[in-house]
């Protein structure tokens, strides 16, 4: 049974799932300084109406400039490595996170893409709330020492 109206059935086969082989990721997307970003879903590659996502890999004892991405809604998924991520108007807070967990990046949040290793890269999967990737490179006089910023979840409070 088919989802499309009468007169032009949905061709699934052209239509359906797609699989991106990670070895044919597109290089040819918005960079910042400090990582290697690559596209996997996006409009032109797929005709991905509501989200982009793809791959960036930070080189050891690398950090990225700050940059923030627009109105979009960023998720970075850690594959492989420490991230250490730097965000506010002069970068003054400061978070971690491991392989397996999930960074949320709101809107227009200033931020800063660090890998804590000084001998592994750091390997993640981001996915963005657009089907056009939006990266907007900032110039951010950092704090020296930012405040570490514990995450505590509204909804299972802190003991």
């Amino acid at each position: 049974m088919s989802h499309g109206d009468h007169e032009h059935p949905t061709d699934w086969k052209h239509d359906g799932v797609k699989v991106i082989p990670g070895d044919q990721l597109d290089p040819n997307t918005a960079q910042t300084p400090g990582m290697d970003r690559k596209a996997a879903i996006n409009f032109a590659r797929v005709g991905a109406q509501k989200l982009w996502a793809g791959t960036v890999t930070i080189h050891p004892n690398a950090k990225t400039g700050a940059h923030h991405h627009g109105g979009l809604e960023s998720v970075i998924y850690v594959v492989k490595g420490q991230a250490r991520m730097r965000w506010g108007e002069k970068l003054e807070y400061v978070a971690e996170a491991g392989p397996g967990d999930f960074i949320f990046i709101p809107p227009y949040v200033p931020h800063q893409e660090i890998n804590a290793s000084t001998a592994e890269p750091l390997e993640c999967v981001l996915v963005r709330s657009d089907k056009e990737a939006v990266v907007v490179n900032l110039e951010i006089e950092p704090v020296e020492k930012p405040e570490a910023v514990a995450w505590v979840d509204p909804i299972h409070k802190a003991p």
